[in-house]
């Protein structure tokens, strides 16, 4: 001790400096690796991994250099081999050569680094089971990587690869592989050499086609092609027989792939595609089907073979184009023993008993099913009205004509009836009929939605008993304060159109239970305001321009539906928000600084 005071040329501290300079690893740390073979190195700040760790298993400990004495338990010359080293979130450019030297490693992580090429010597490591490469910015893969024939879980994903050599077919252990979120165009046909391969992510990327070898992964159970190009999916697909999820969303689909062989398929997502029919063909195949995703699709109406899927228990055909339900799509519905529906963003949802959920939506389509007309009271296909729905339905129905305005005959026709629903869709409207105004006292639903609307005047702040308000896909920028005063409005949907920012009335309007007002370009929220909505329980604020999501969100209890993807935020991440709304909420609220 006296030294250290005596010398004014030491410092005390020098010892620990040299040792943190030199080796940014805490020898309790390699002490431990060396009894239980893992080394967890995640999240460091590391730029490059020190000498100490790829020399792990060969130099002896700088106790045994100090001459040391050991306990019984310390005998680092019965040390372990490492098995598991966990380089994750640190700040890597390259790994070195010296990843030979731990030639036992079963697993390596050296995910969200800044990784751009491999070393050769990563061939080396026969006996890698799982190497997760993802969130990098690998071009190009080394030959080497494909001699690891063991491998069972290999990670990709995030990186820059364009391209895959044939060599990929080596892997023939894999049951896990994850490329998605790279530039990929293409798929080797080699692909059909992994035949123990159970999970296959080929998600955001590039790809027109599907190679049809694709076909000869007899094992494989999910198959996730989301966010491609995809125009057709192969017949082959079909003999995938252990098939059990399928997602194809975001492509460009027409028609659902026809899957006759897959007799184990459980969930088929086709979301966000272009398909306008459900064919009966490729519906009669389905019979194991739990869920049958098909949102953001143009589906008019439903075949009768969709009563076939006995087993379902899930059919989302949120905003999609079916307007109306005869008697054939009743009993479609009414036969299905599915526990949800999700039927938001049809012409139909308007109606009243469709926003009552799943169980009381089957009683009243089961009524139906005795009760609907076989024909439709209707006048000549020249006339403009049809007087069966106006008369029995209170519904004045004026939609896709493609008329730049509502002719005074389509009102004067309802001047005495009590007119509950408005459908003026799918025309070419810039202006809100102002003589809608004249159904102010009855008026509890209206559908304006794909037309070429800019404003919403003052005047339809007087229709006072509305309850639902559809404008999807016109072009307004902003709602007048006015519609403030419609108190008694329970949803709103507001998708396509050019909001840049969330508009302020709605705040206002606390009776609000649904808002839709996705594919806009908003950019922030107010979680506090929105709280105020204790009735909101569905917000859809996807494909948006929200850079950062307030943790105060997490406060709005009330909702039920949160739906945020397609925003450019990074913070909560992908997999949170995939885990569903409660699980979001929860995660928000413990971001918030106490």
């Amino acid at each position: 001790m006296s030294r250290f005071r005596r010398g004014a040329k030491v410092d005390s501290r020098a010892g620990f400096r040299q040792e943190e300079e030199g080796c940014p690893v805490p020898n309790g740390l390699l002490k431990s690796a060396r009894k239980s073979g893992q080394l967890n190195l995640s999240g460091r700040g590391l730029s490059e991994v020190p000498q100490s760790v790829w020399r792990l298993n060969i130099d002896p400990p700088e106790e045994a250099q100090q001459n040391l004495s050991f306990a019984g338990t310390d005998r680092w010359w019965e040390q372990t081999d490492l098995t598991k080293l966990l380089l994750s979130s640190n700040k890597l450019e390259t790994l070195s050569e010296d990843v030979r030297l731990l030639p036992a490693l079963v697993v390596l992580d050296i995910h969200d680094n800044r990784i751009r090429t491999l070393p050769a010597s990563l061939g080396e490591l026969e006996h890698l089971q799982k190497l997760i490469l993802s969130h990098n910015q690998l071009t190009e893969l080394p030959l080497e990587l494909w001699k690891l024939t063991n491998l069972r879980c290999l990670h990709l994903q995030q990186n820059l690869l364009e391209q895959l050599p044939e060599d990929l077919g080596q892997l023939c252990h894999l049951d896990d592989l994850d490329l998605s979120n790279n530039k990929l165009i293409a798929i080797p046909d080699s692909l059909s050499n992994l035949n123990n391969l159970v999970k296959l992510n080929l998600s955001f990327n590039s790809l027109k086609s599907l190679p049809a070898a694709i076909s000869e992964m007899k094992n494989l159970r999910l198959l996730d092609c989301s966010r491609n190009h995809l125009e057709s999916v192969p017949p082959v697909l079909a003999q995938m027989a252990s098939l059990e999820q399928l997602y194809l969303r975001h492509n460009k689909l027409r028609f659902l792939p026809e899957l006759p062989s897959c007799k184990t398929l459980k969930e088929l997502h086709c979301g966000n595609n272009q398909i306008e029919e459900l064919d009966a063909a490729h519906l009669k195949h389905l019979s194991a089907l739990s869920v049958l995703e098909l949102r953001d699709n143009k589906v008019k109406t439903l075949p009768e073979e969709v009563t076939l899927l006995q087993g379902l228990e899930r059919l989302d055909l949120t905003n999609n184009d079916i307007s109306r339900c005869q008697t054939y799509s009743f009993t479609c519905l009414a036969c299905l023993t599915a526990t949800m529906f999700l039927l938001i963003g049809n012409l139909m949802y308007t109606w009243p008993m469709f926003q009552k959920g799943t169980s009381e939506l089957l009683k009243y389509l089961r009524s139906r099913i005795q009760d609907e007309p076989k024909t439709a009271m209707t006048l000549p296909s020249q006339a403009r009205i049809n007087v069966h729905a106006i008369k029995t339905l209170k519904t004045l129905d004026y939609s896709e004509k493609q008329e730049a305005s509502i002719p005074d005959d389509v009102f004067d026709a309802v001047s005495d009836s009590l007119v509950t629903n408005v459908n003026f869709s799918k025309n070419q409207l810039t202006e809100v009929p102002l003589r809608v105004v004249e159904l102010k006292d009855t008026l509890a639903d209206i559908n304006l939605g794909f037309n070429k609307l800019s404003t919403i005047p003052v005047e339809f702040s007087e229709l006072q008993q509305l309850v639902h308000v559809d404008l999807r896909n016109n072009v307004l920028t902003s709602l007048p304060m006015e519609l403030e005063a419609l108190n008694k409005m329970r949803s709103i949907i507001l998708s396509f159109n050019r909001f840049k920012a969330f508009p302020d009335v709605l705040y206002r309007i606390l009776t609000l239970e649904t808002i839709l007002i996705s594919n806009n370009q908003v950019g922030a929220i107010d979680p506090v305001r929105l709280k105020a909505l204790d009735k909101l329980s569905t917000l859809d604020l996807q494909n948006n321009d929200i850079m950062q999501v307030p943790p105060e969100l997490g406060n709005c209890t009330s909702l039920r539906a949160l739906m945020l993807d397609g925003n450019p935020f990074r913070n909560p991440r992908a997999a949170i928000v995939a885990k569903g709304t409660d699980a979001l909420l929860d995660y928000l609220r413990s971001r918030i600084p106490t």
